[in-house]
Formats: C-alpha cells, structure tokens, sequence
C-alpha cells in the first residue's frame, strides 16, 4: 500500500510529468528533494516509494555529484526497507550502478524510438506490446546486474529496461508530455526539432497509455 511517494529530481526540468497527473488520481501525496538545490539528500520523510528522474550527469561522477553515492545506498537499503525503486534514465543507470553493474557512455538516443519487449519479460511488461515507442535522451547505457532480468531492448542500445529485486529501471522516458518534450526539443537542432514535432503526436498517446501501466503497478 502507498503511503507517500519521494522523487529524487537533478536536473528543475526533469519533472514526474505525467507520473504526477496519474499520483494526483489516486490522491497519493509525493514530495521532491531537489538535489540541483541541496546538493545532498536531506533527512527524508518516510516513503514507500522511492523514484530516481532522470539528468545531465554521469552516475559515475561522483566526485562532483556526492548525492549519487548517497542515491546508490539508498536503492540498495531500499531491499530491507521494502521500499519499491522506480528509475528513469539516469534513475536505471543509479539502479545498475548500485547493484555493481558497468555504466559507460555509448551511443547518443535523442526523440522518438521502437523498442521490443523480451520473449521472457516479466510483471507488467509482460503486458506490453512487441514493439512499442519511446522518448528518449541520454548518451551513456549500462550493463544488467546480476540477478536483473531484461524486459526491453533496442537496436541502437539494447538494454532498454530491466527488473532487479524490488527495482525497476527505465532508460527511456515514459513521463513525458507534450509539453515537456516542446520544452526539451529547445536547444536540439531544427531537423531534430522538426522530426520530433512530427512524431510527437503519433507516438505520446502510447507512450501515455504504457505509462500509465507501469505506475499503476508501481504504486499498487
């Protein structure tokens, strides 16, 4: 049961987006800590459920980012807490970081992308499509901890989403609204602009709708 939802957000542009309008339904309460401000995580109030958003870093600067660490052990405690973990982008990658997997810069994924559910995936993604679409930004991917099972794949970068004890990390953007990828697509170039103008509409009513699947399992 939900008592209390906290996202760890990086970046005052990464939002829940659509995650809020689904929480606001179900009147769960959620907080952000916003680390872009405090720099560190402060004395949380107790939740049940943790989501890691997405931003510009690597999990693997810490040095520069301190939090990440903190964010790391704290997905690892979440196991004893039996706090259920959400990630996002850089969210997924702190999931594979802190359950010993390799994070590394790869290949740039910028707009709209296909990606296929595994033969064998498991939870709700067994009630995805073969192929569905997805936003995507991010430049660096990771390698799947043990134990983790692959539920998504792409062409481009495969490991696309993946469960690992009472986590679940996506590298993509199933939060997105229409106007957050207008405000994202700014500082993009005008064929990329233009290309996700065009795809826009075809693909968020499914990227809504897969979305909506995930979080309502999520917080169920």
């Amino acid at each position: 049961m939900v008592s209390r939802v906290v996202a760890f957000r990086h970046e005052p542009d990464e939002p829940l987006g659509y995650l809020e309008s689904i929480l606001a339904e179900h009147s769960i309460p959620f907080e952000y800590i916003d680390l872009f401000d405090t720099n560190e995580i402060p004395r949380i109030v107790p939740a049940t459920h943790l989501i890691f958003l997405g931003g510009k870093m690597s999990v693997n600067d810490e040095e520069e980012f301190p939090y990440l660490c903190s964010e790391k052990e704290l997905i690892r405690r979440s196991q004893k807490t039996s706090q259920k973990v959400l990630g996002i982008c850089l969210g997924a990658q702190l999931i594979a970081s802190a359950y010993g997997a390799k994070v590394f810069r790869y290949v740039n994924e910028t707009g709209w992308h296909m990606l296929h559910r595994t033969d064998d995936a498991t939870g709700i993604f067994a009630q995805f499509p073969d192929r569905f679409p997805v936003f995507q930004i991010h430049n660096d991917t990771f390698a799947i901890p043990y134990g983790g099972r692959l539920l998504a794949y792409g062409t481009a970068v495969r490991n696309q989403a993946f469960s690992c004890k009472n986590a679940l990390g996506l590298q993509f953007h199933l939060e997105m609204t229409s106007e957050i990828i207008h405000d994202w697509s700014g500082s993009l170039s005008r064929h990329q602009q233009a290309t996700i103008a065009r795809d826009t509409p075809r693909f968020i009513h499914e990227s809504n709708r897969l979305c909506r699947l995930v979080m309502e399992d999520f917080i169920r």
